[in-house]
């Protein structure tokens, strides 16, 4: 028996009533989720490339276009190691980190081989005012982004890497720069769904397309792969419960999209 045209109106406002309720408390609990990038400009962040000053984005690295975030290599010429990074200006220390990335276009050949389809968002980065012109890599812990080479074999995104860092796994400091996810391969060009969970010092947790791929905790500045950094800002053993966030070139072209973050300091900051 189907019911009567108010009865069902009533009905279907009270569910409506509740949903909104349950959807405000849960916004009131969760925290607000704010914009990194308004679509048009960069002007909200800032560039370091290796050889360059900070602020130069040589060569139009990262440009904003169909609101979009782009990585291109179209004005260089040999990749000559010129990393970049594009950084929020301010730092972060508890937060959910979500964006979207899909590999691109080309590949520079002059860059490294590992970077063929190779990107990442870094988090807890040193300031990049602090970073002389010749540094290659910002100290700070790196969620990193593959793209499969369409070869059948296997490789992981959401991975973790560590330029000048340590992280721990069961209670002990990880002896390798990189540890790899659990996620599947991903081909192609399509769009990725990247989130990144960090809660200062403490617990960090890597998810692909709603799938938590890895977790590791205690960030702590220490090991290799950093060059020409200032020394009084390596101190090793220090965690880290707070940094910049970057954005991620070198030599795959790549887009970001949909750069959201929500403050979680509220909920999970020590006392």
């Amino acid at each position: 028996m189907q019911p009567r045209p108010v009865l069902t109106y009533i009905i279907s406002l009270s569910i409506s009533i509740i949903a909104a309720c349950h959807s405000k408390n849960a916004a009131q609990t969760s925290g607000t989720w704010v914009s990194l990038f308004n679509g048009k400009n960069i002007n909200d962040w800032i560039v370091k490339i290796h050889h360059h000053d900070l602020g130069d984005n040589f060569g139009n690295t990262f440009r904003a276009e169909d609101d979009m975030i782009k990585v291109r290599y179209d004005q260089y010429g040999d990749f000559n190691e010129q990393f970049g990074h594009l950084y929020y200006k301010t730092p972060f220390s508890y937060f959910h980190l979500r964006l979207q990335y899909r590999f691109i276009g080309e590949w520079v050949e002059t860059a490294p081989s590992y970077t063929l389809r190779n990107s990442g968002v870094m988090f807890h980065s040193q300031d990049p005012h602090t970073m002389p012109k010749e540094q290659d890599w910002p100290i700070s812990v790196e969620m990193q982004f593959l793209g499969g080479l369409g070869d059948g074999k296997p490789r992981s995104t959401g991975n973790m890497c560590s330029p000048g860092t340590e992280v721990m796994q069961e209670g002990k400091i990880v002896p390798s720069h990189c540890i790899n996810s659990n996620s599947k391969t991903y081909d192609g060009e399509q769009w990725v769904n990247a989130e990144l969970i960090v809660l200062g010092d403490s617990l960090i947790t890597h998810i692909i397309n709603g799938d938590t791929v890895l977790q590791y905790s205690k960030p702590q500045i220490g090991g290799g792969v950093v060059n020409r950094y200032d020394p009084k800002i390596k101190i090793d053993g220090k965690l880290l419960s707070s940094g910049f966030i970057a954005l991620q070139s070198e030599g795959q072209e790549i887009d970001f999209r949909n750069i959201r973050i929500m403050d979680l300091s509220n909920q999970y900051k020590k006392k």
